[in-house]
């Protein structure tokens, strides 16, 4: 994995360069895509800062997070961490909310993500860093496991371009903890340790595959068969997050009336 780790190190320090900004900044959720993303920000020796932002969080979740800052900013002189609590902040929001919008589950799930968006543009644009994405190629391009203009809201995704098997093998690679790569994938968002998988109905690489496969779907068996269901499921269902915003464009004989 040595090239591909040189590669996105090399991407992110040209285009940090070419965009005049002095660094980087990482939210940290305790999983593998935001460590091994960091870590990459974090070796190309410019301004790196993790951000921390529980929110109702894990204990676990956020035992993790604290952990991999704090080894990360003693293994790099140009990592600083930072840890905000969220939760007054979106209580406060939520108690402002229509009782219908206040507990709808889903609705306040994304506002979650979105609050911490607003807090890393907040802060890393007070530092002049750029905000980096943390989503992988499944996520952001398979079934849009993530939410608009929450974690889908940032300025670079170099991880973007690799699958979740990839991105455990790199963290391997680079040294990130066990407790982190085998930690079972979620998005921090419900109150509850609630899996990828447990609301996806597939795994990682149930979805890699399915998102590769392109052959007789008469010899697959029934799993198979489920698993290329779910997927196309999520991949029509979020379809609109991995497309450009729609413009109405106005044709020039409807200008001229």
């Amino acid at each position: 994995m040595d090239a591909v780790e040189n590669h996105i190190i090399a991407w992110l320090t040209d285009y940090c360069r070419i965009s005049r900004q002095a660094g980087f900044i990482v939210g940290i959720s305790g999983g593998v895509d935001s460590a091994v993303t960091s870590w990459l920000c974090a070796k190309t020796g410019l301004k790196t800062i993790l951000l921390g932002m529980p929110l109702h969080q894990q204990h676990d979740q956020l035992v993790r997070a604290r952990d991999h800052m704090k080894a990360l900013s003693h293994t790099f002189p140009n990592v600083e961490c930072l840890e905000l609590d969220l939760t007054s902040a979106f209580e406060s929001f939520r108690a402002s909310m229509p009782e219908a919008t206040a507990t709808h589950l889903l609705s306040m799930a994304n506002t979650r993500s979105r609050l911490r968006m607003t807090t890393l543009y907040a802060v890393g644009q007070a530092n002049g860093c750029l905000v980096v994405g943390t989503g992988n190629k499944v996520e952001d391009f398979g079934v849009g496991f993530y939410t608009k203009y929450g974690d889908g809201g940032v300025d670079i995704s170099p991880i973007a371009d690799l699958t979740k098997t990839e991105v455990w093998a790199l963290a391997k690679h680079v040294g990130v903890s066990l407790e982190i790569i085998s930690a079972k994938p979620t998005d921090g968002l419900w109150g509850e340790d609630r899996t990828d998988e447990q609301q996806l109905g597939a795994t990682y690489p149930e979805l890699e595959w399915a998102m590769d496969y392109s052959g007789d779907e008469s010899i697959l068996n029934e799993r198979e068969q489920e698993v290329l269901t779910i997927y196309r499921r999520f991949n029509a269902l979020n379809r609109h997050k991995m497309q450009p915003i729609p413009v109405c464009k106005i044709p020039q004989e409807i200008r001229n009336q």
